[in-house]
């Protein structure tokens, strides 16, 4: 049953307009007005689902006077959706200010599942970590792409980006040049569209089977950076060891092993262990 005064947050289609839940489709039909990200793209979806709804715009660009005039809305009594292009709203995406706004005036804020590029890309990669870090896009400036990316070079998770078609180049090139040539990439292109692809390689390939196909660099990508090796690390730091080696020098081994998880506020069973290991089994003195 519809709700009066509500937002409405609806997933639509990131591509077959088929992909939209029976859920969605009886919210949009009953609203008073359906917000878009952009009227036109939005009439080919509602219009192959037989929904006449009224639309009004909402996008970056006018985010703030839309927002307003969805609140008047709202406490006139009438139910308002906001869907936008493709996929869940308010995820790199606008509509984060709305939902704030109609939160702090007490309105519900109803949001509807659906399609969603990142996870549709994911469950499709075969990735086996049980995380991931969800990055969005990148910047559009080289400067801050790269050292957007420097952040990444030791994660450990696999890390999901957005990309346009016109920057898919030049955004490989970057990971290359900050993340290095051998680390996993896949690219998840047009999603549930006709021309569906997804590549796994490494950067380096990736680029190569991109750079050998223009028409592989067209379209809506989602690109899985696999996270970084991760390194076995030591259950003691070397400033701790260092410490535990100038009291073993001076003191019984109980005693030093106190004083340096002290001084070091490291663990007391891990520098055990080392001391026994560099104390000389003749020189052991409890």
């Amino acid at each position: 049953m519809l709700e009066k005064s509500a937002l409405y947050i609806v997933a639509t289609p990131i591509g077959n307009l088929n992909d939209i839940s029976l859920r969605a489709l009886n919210i949009l039909k009953a609203v008073d007005v359906v917000a878009v990200e952009n009227i036109q793209n939005s009439k080919h979806l509602l219009a192959a689902h037989g929904i006449s709804t009224q639309l009004m715009s909402l996008h970056q660009h006018n985010e703030i006077s839309a927002t307003n005039k969805i609140l008047t809305l709202l406490n006139e009594g009438q139910s308002v959706a906001l869907i936008t292009d493709a996929g869940t709203p308010a995820i790199s995406d606008p509509g984060a200010l709305l939902v704030q706004q109609v939160r702090a005036k007490g309105h519900p804020v109803i949001p509807i599942p659906g399609a969603n590029a990142a996870i549709c890309a994911l469950s499709a990669a075969g990735v086996m970590h049980p995380h991931f870090f969800f990055f969005g896009f990148l910047s559009a400036k080289p400067v801050a792409r790269k050292r957007e990316l420097l952040q990444f070079k030791s994660q450990e998770y696999p890390i999901i980006f957005y990309e346009a078609p016109h920057r898919i180049i030049e955004c490989v090139e970057d990971m290359i040049e900050i993340i290095g040539a051998d680390r996993t990439l896949i690219v998840a292109r047009e999603l549930t569209k006709l021309f569906e692809t997804i590549h796994i390689g490494s950067l380096i390939e990736t680029l190569d089977w991109l750079k050998s196909d223009s028409n592989q660099q067209k379209g809506e990508f989602v690109l899985i950076l696999s996270g970084a090796e991760k390194l076995d690390k030591p259950l003691v730091s070397e400033s701790a060891q260092t410490t535990l080696n100038y009291l073993l020098a001076e003191l019984p081994l109980r005693q030093a092993v106190k004083l340096a998880t002290a001084i070091t506020g490291e663990n007391k069973n891990a520098l055990y262990q080392l001391a026994l290991q560099l104390k000389q089994p003749d020189q052991l003195t409890e």
